[in-house]
């Protein structure tokens, strides 16, 4: 859209060309903005007939891009701001992936091996009639319980997960949640440096778009997921109004990384606080990829050590009454 309007097609046959062999949902979309365009709305106000689709800061920065006559700017930037934080959410998945997996994949090799192999090799020492050590006998207890109440066990687990999720996402629970998030001690860092990043990169945008500060502030405050960033930031926009420096209302919280407010600072005495707030995005997405691969380079070995412990576990129990009946045989 953006390279479209920049090449100087007016905005009825830009949004014609996009419906042009495009799927039939983005066909339907398109067609549907620009009918509403060839009735006289801007693009702004055909956007918020589908607010599913296009949120506010999409409806407000283009509306700001139509004020101020640089709308393929405000769409450029638009699209890079959408694929930059699309970029950060597909690199965190990623970092989560491979310790996901090999934890699923551990916990159902232990569950195999607790549900069919033991319970055979365990069952030869009953019948022998020896006095078991405590590793075997915990093992059998373990066992038993799997296979006698088992049937029952995954159902009340399944119950009960899905009332502790449903639980966890009441409203009444975000905020002690959103708390109990930022005094992990890794979690913690992870989720302001995240919120932090999403918040001054969507400013900038904004800010570069000619958006109103205290207006764009509302708009960069409803992207940031934990409550209790949101409400510290509420409070910023209220600063800022009362005639506060940006840095200063940011400061004031006690939430966000010094490394962002000097940066945010210096940007609004040299009168580049896009630019510094793109940079103060910037720095806390590469300190984020560096925890985040820190963490998926440790929790790897983690999850491979305390399976490997477990599956120890289970085989000295199996071997320990082996060695006692080999020293009844000598």
């Amino acid at each position: 859209m953006a390279t479209l309007v920049a090449a100087g097609l007016p905005l009825e046959e830009s949004l014609a060309a996009l419906a042009d062999g495009a799927e039939p949902r983005v066909r339907a979309l398109a067609l549907g903005l620009r009918a509403r365009v060839m009735e006289g709305a801007t693009l702004a106000q055909a956007l918020g007939e589908f607010p599913g689709t296009f949120d506010a800061l999409y409806r407000s920065t283009v509306q700001a891009g139509e004020q101020s006559g640089r709308l393929d700017r405000v769409l450029l930037r638009l699209a890079d701001h959408l694929e930059s934080r699309d970029a950060l959410r597909r690199r965190l998945i990623g970092a989560l992936a491979y310790p996901v997996l090999l934890l699923t994949v551990a916990l159902a090799v232990v569950a195999g091996l607790l549900w069919f192999v033991v319970p055979e090799v365990t069952g030869v020492f009953v019948r022998s009639g020896q006095a078991l050590p405590w590793p075997t006998r915990v093992l059998m207890a373990i066992t038993g319980g799997l296979r006698s109440h088992g049937w029952w066990l995954f159902p009340v687990l399944a119950v009960a997960t899905a009332i502790g999720v449903a639980l966890w996402r009441r409203p009444a629970s975000a905020l002690l949640r959103d708390r109990l998030w930022l005094r992990l001690p890794f979690v913690g860092r992870l989720v302001v440096a995240l919120d932090t990043a999403r918040f001054a990169r969507t400013l900038a945008m904004l800010g570069a778009s000619a958006v109103p500060l205290l207006e764009a502030l509302g708009l960069a405050t409803a992207t940031v997921q934990n409550s209790v960033l949101r409400e510290a930031l509420a409070g910023v926009a209220g600063r800022v109004r009362e005639g506060a420096s940006l840095a200063q209302a940011l400061a004031a919280t006690g939430h966000f990384p010094a490394v962002a407010v000097r940066l945010i600072a210096s940007g609004e005495r040299a009168g580049r606080l896009d630019a510094m707030l793109d940079e103060a995005a910037s720095q806390l997405e590469r300190e984020l990829d560096t925890v985040m691969a820190v963490a998926t380079a440790a929790l790897g070995p983690a999850v491979i050590l305390g399976v490997g412990g477990v599956v120890l576990f289970i085989v000295l129990a199996i071997l320990l009454p082996i060695f006692q009946m080999n020293q009844l045989i000598r």
